[in-house]
């Protein structure tokens, strides 16, 4: 077995398919049959079974799946380590929910380049539940999501609490007029969301169980339908005062206990991080 052998395995894992996985690894399908084949002969198990047109994992295959992605981040991992013995460099993937893409990566970028200019920085938007899985997956280096988090096999560092706030169209003079629409218009990002969930629950706790969704995928969408008046939404305070100041919106606060987000950083506690993924960690560890 060779890591090449691994690199077509997860291909074909990843798209379900022989010759999709020989395309995507730029060589034949026999090929990918013969070390899939080599694969099975040397773990003593069956990693495929077909299905339709497609092939699966079996259950051997999918433990064995876990493990070539992990090895697969420590041989890339090895090699930017050694590539830059000398100096902390190479490449760190960094997954955000919406808010923190548009509110700290900017800091982040300038902050952490200028302390290490060989580290490429990439950032990745996305709901909760993808940036956990992306994270697991070996995806991602690390991201930053909304707290609770209890997952084995993640570490999480507390980055910052924030103050969330209802966002309304500038008209509105009394947050109780609007919660009597009967449905109440929400604007919000898909399932998933942190902000999504947690304005649902804010509307729970005034036992508003009907209200029409309008879905949007970005927070610019989302203020725009807002100050156009077509529903309300929730936002962390400080990213509305900080872009939106000068929009015809209005905030109204949140009960207490609602009102606080905490922002985490995520990232998996099997392995030894990268020098470059250590030196972005630290960066957190000092706050």
């Amino acid at each position: 077995m060779n890591s090449n052998d691994l690199k077509i395995f997860e291909a074909a894992a990843e798209l379900g398919s022989f010759t999709k996985a020989a395309e995507a690894t730029f060589t034949v399908q026999s090929n990918v049959t013969a070390r899939i084949k080599s694969l099975e002969e040397e773990f003593g198990a069956e990693l495929f079974r077909r299905v339709s047109r497609k092939v699966v994992l079996t259950e051997a295959g999918e433990t064995l799946l876990q493990y070539a992605k992990k090895i697969s981040h420590l041989m890339d991992d090895a090699k930017s380590d050694i590539q830059n013995v000398d100096k902390v460099g190479g490449t760190i993937k960094i997954g955000c929910i919406e808010t923190t893409m548009a509110l700290k990566v900017p800091e982040i970028i300038k902050s952490f380049g200028e302390l290490y200019p060989a580290v490429e920085l990439e950032f990745f938007s996305a709901v909760l539940p993808t940036l956990i899985r992306d994270v697991l997956d070996y995806k991602l280096d690390a991201a930053f999501v909304a707290a609770p988090i209890n997952i084995p096999g993640l570490e999480q560092l507390i980055v910052r609490d924030e103050q969330l706030v209802i966002v309304t169209a500038g008209n509105v003079t009394r947050l109780t007029e609007i919660l009597k629409q009967d449905p109440l218009k929400i604007v919000v990002f898909g399932q998933g969301c942190f902000f999504r969930a947690r304005l649902e629950t804010w509307l729970g706790s005034k036992g508003i169980l009907r209200y029409k969704s309008t879905i949007l995928n970005s927070i610019e969408g989302i203020i725009n339908f807002v100050e156009a008046g077509l529903g309300i939404s929730i936002l962390p305070e400080e990213v509305v005062n900080l872009y939106y100041s000068s929009r015809n919106i209005k905030t109204f606060p949140v009960s207490k206990e609602l009102a606080t987000m905490t922002t985490l950083l995520i990232y998996r506690n099997d392995e030894l991080p990268s020098k470059a993924l250590k030196a972005f960690l630290e960066e957190y560890t000092k706050k």
